[in-house]
């Protein structure tokens, strides 16, 4: 039994890869698996000075044991303007100067959404060539467009058919690779 972490990149309190990340967790069966919200870990815009001065925080190592921890990890990543927002570009800043190689060898299934059409695509693309560098291996991603049209919070559950699919069988997929 492997043990995952699952959490969004998003800090609003209505975030919608919050609400996917989530129902993400509940379709690994088999597994540990354990959503948390990076909200509540206390991370202060990242900054030279501040590392300096202050060093590093019980909430960054907190949050960076919770990695370590886990086997492998479920991201949904947001997008603010076709980038990554500057919330989860602050919270790499700070594990990364932490550890430089806070995700060596995490398996990572990396989602977004958002209530367009690109589902957050440019936040993903970002994402899955940044993490590599951390020493992530990226086993599967998903951009799941247009949240609000394609997702029923009432029944919890992707109403489209072909989102379904993809999303059914990249989660299939992203469990077979960690268990491998």
């Amino acid at each position: 039994m492997k043990k995952i972490l699952c959490f969004a990149g998003s800090n609003s309190s209505k975030s919608i890869n919050n609400k996917l990340v989530s129902f993400a967790a509940t379709q690994i069966v088999g597994h540990s698996v354990e959503v948390i919200k990076l909200t509540n870990y206390d991370l202060p815009m990242f900054g030279e000075d501040i590392e300096r001065e202050k060093g590093y925080s019980v909430d960054l190592k907190m949050l960076h044991n919770k990695i370590k921890e886990a086997d492998a990890l479920v991201i949904s990543v947001n997008e603010h303007n076709g980038a990554v927002s500057a919330y989860f570009k602050n919270t790499l800043d700070w594990l990364s100067r932490l550890d430089y190689g806070f995700l060596k060898e995490k398996k990572i299934l990396l989602m977004s959404t958002s209530n367009g059409k690109r589902g957050a695509a440019s936040a993903l693309e970002y994402t899955k060539n940044v993490l590599p560098r951390f020493g992530a291996i990226v086993v599967e991603s998903f951009s799941f467009p247009s949240y609000s049209e394609n997702f029923s919070e009432e029944t919890q559950s992707i109403s489209n058919e072909v989102l379904l699919l993809g999303f059914t069988d990249v989660i299939q997929n992203f469990v077979h690779q960690i268990e491998q």
